[in-house]
C-alpha cells in the first residue's frame, strides 16, 4: 500500500465509498444528503492543509484521510484529521496506516498535538484504533449525535501530544 496525496483525478474513486458512509449516518457528522460537489470541496483540501489517498500498486484507492489545523489563530499549533475507508477493504490495516502517517504529518509540520472533535462513541473500530495510536477520551459530549440505530449516543474528544 502506498500513501500519497490525492489529486481532483482521485474524487471519482474517493465519491463512491464516501457517499457510502456519509449516508449511513454513522460515523460522520455530516448531513446525510451531501451533494458530491459539497464533499469534495470539503474533503479534498488545499495547502497547508492536505489530503492523501492510500492505494494499491495497481492504483486502487482503498481510503482516504484530510489533515488540517483543528484552530485558528493562538490555537493553531493542534492538529485534526478525518478518515475513511473503503468498505470493501476494510479491515485490512488501511485505517491504522492512514492515521499514522497523519500523525507522522502533524508532528512533522510542527504541530504540537492532534485532537479529533467528534468520535462517535459507537464507532468502536476507529475508538479501538484511534486509543491504539496513543488517542485518549478527553471528555465525552452526551447525546451529541443522533446515530441511524443507536438512538442518541456521545461524541468523544479524542487527544494525543505529538
Amino acid at each position: 500500500m502506498l500513501i500519497r496525496e490525492a489529486t481532483t483525478a482521485d474524487w471519482s474513486a474517493i465519491w463512491p465509498f464516501f457517499q457510502e458512509i456519509v449516508a449511513a449516518g454513522e460515523t460522520f457528522t455530516y448531513p446525510v444528503d451531501l451533494s458530491e460537489e459539497q464533499g469534495r470541496d470539503w474533503w479534498l483540501l488545499p495547502a497547508p492543509d492536505r489530503t492523501v489517498v492510500a492505494v494499491t500498486e495497481a492504483g486502487t484507492v482503498l481510503g482516504t484521510a484530510k489533515m488540517n489545523r483543528n484552530h485558528m489563530g493562538n490555537g493553531s499549533h493542534i492538529a485534526s484529521a478525518s478518515y475513511m475507508v473503503d468498505p470493501a477493504h476494510s479491515g485490512r490495516g488501511v485505517g491504522r496506516a492512514l492515521c499514522a502517517y497523519t500523525v507522522d504529518w502533524a508532528r512533522a509540520a510542527g504541530y504540537r498535538a492532534m485532537q479529533f472533535n467528534a468520535v462517535v462513541e459507537t464507532n468502536a473500530a476507529a475508538v479501538h484504533l484511534y486509543r491504539s495510536i496513543g488517542f485518549e477520551v478527553l471528555g465525552t459530549l452526551p447525546e451529541g449525535f443522533r446515530h441511524p440505530t443507536h438512538g442518541y449516543v456521545g461524541l468523544h474528544i479524542m487527544h494525543r501530544s505529538l
